[in-house]
């Protein structure tokens, strides 16, 4: 990692301190760059104690104690989010655009030449737009359309078809049409071994800016809202609609068909059967307002 240089005053003189590294607070050296979450209760017994020389933290740190002389301190109101935004900028390596050899790509996709394509992946008859990193072994189906500056982790299948099948008077069966696409919007991140079906008549839509863990199934016509958040192994039944913001907890199975509100919060492992408000936390099985799912456990303990 190159050496990378923070101003530093010393009786009134500026030089220039450097890091070299980033490491957890308590385990850097003296060329680590490091934070200190806000809120902490020991945050300066943190300060006093890390080999770190140039530390990120809030006011509450007193930078002035003997304790932590001849340390550089960069006071902020989110020492976390600035300290992840010098490390993406400045020290995180994407890959380089192109198509590695090993990755198939239809003849008729249309795909940026800012684009990286990762090895084993395959494009269909897509789109693909400029600053988007495709890691290997992706399937992208005919019918995907992906913005701009979207990551897709290894192993992650977009465009399949949803399950949706008839049952005739004679007992077979007929699969459902699925002739939507997939629309995915700027700036989303999809983990790895994720699954995205088309839609059925629409589209399956991902909004902008939303984050999608790994393990997570999608199913048709599903909107998931800007900004929204879905966490590891969750299930998003079809046609159902995420709001903008909202969070979806590890584990949690979406029925087909409801509405998660704005900003509302879908606890662990829930089990949604019907509509959440907006900014509402729901939790439990089948899933229910935070505060009445707390009363009912606290009268089941009493029994």
């Amino acid at each position: 990692m190159p050496l990378i240089g923070v101003p530093h005053t010393v009786a009134g003189e500026v030089s220039r301190r450097q890091f070299a590294n980033v490491r957890p607070v308590l385990e850097a050296d003296e060329d680590s760059l490091v934070f200190i979450a806000g809120g902490r209760a020991d945050a300066q017994t943190i300060a006093q104690e890390t080999r770190a020389r140039i530390i990120i933290c809030d006011p509450a740190v007193d930078t002035q104690a003997p304790g932590v002389a001849g340390k550089t301190f960069v006071v902020v109101a989110d020492p976390k989010l600035v300290f992840a935004g010098i490390v993406n900028a400045l020290l995180v390596e994407r890959p380089a655009w192109g198509i590695d050899p090993t990755a198939s790509v239809d003849p008729a996709a249309n795909v940026h030449d800012e684009v990286y394509v990762g090895p084993f992946t395959y494009v269909g008859r897509a789109d693909i737009a400029s600053g988007t990193i495709i890691y290997g072994h992706v399937h992208i189906y005919d019918g995907v359309r992906i913005g701009r500056n979207v990551i897709i982790h290894a192993g992650t299948i977009i465009g399949a078809d949803g399950f949706g099948y008839l049952r005739a008077e004679d007992g077979s069966v007929t699969s459902f049409p699925h002739v939507g696409g997939v629309e995915i919007e700027d700036d989303v991140e999809i983990g790895a071994n994720t699954c995205i079906d088309r839609g059925s008549l629409g589209n399956t839509i991902v909004r902008r800016g939303a984050k999608i863990d790994n393990l997570v199934h999608i199913a048709h016509n599903v909107v998931v809202g800007r900004n929204a958040f879905v966490i590891a192994n969750a299930m998003i039944g079809g046609s159902t609609v995420l709001g903008d913001g909202s969070w979806v907890s590890p584990s949690a199975t979406l029925r087909d068909a409801i509405r998660i509100g704005r900003d509302a919060t879908v606890g662990l492992g829930a089990v949604v059967t019907k509509d959440v408000p907006e900014a509402e936390i729901w939790a439990g099985t089948p899933a229910r307002p935070m505060a009445e799912l707390i009363a009912m456990q606290k009268k089941l303990k009493n029994l």
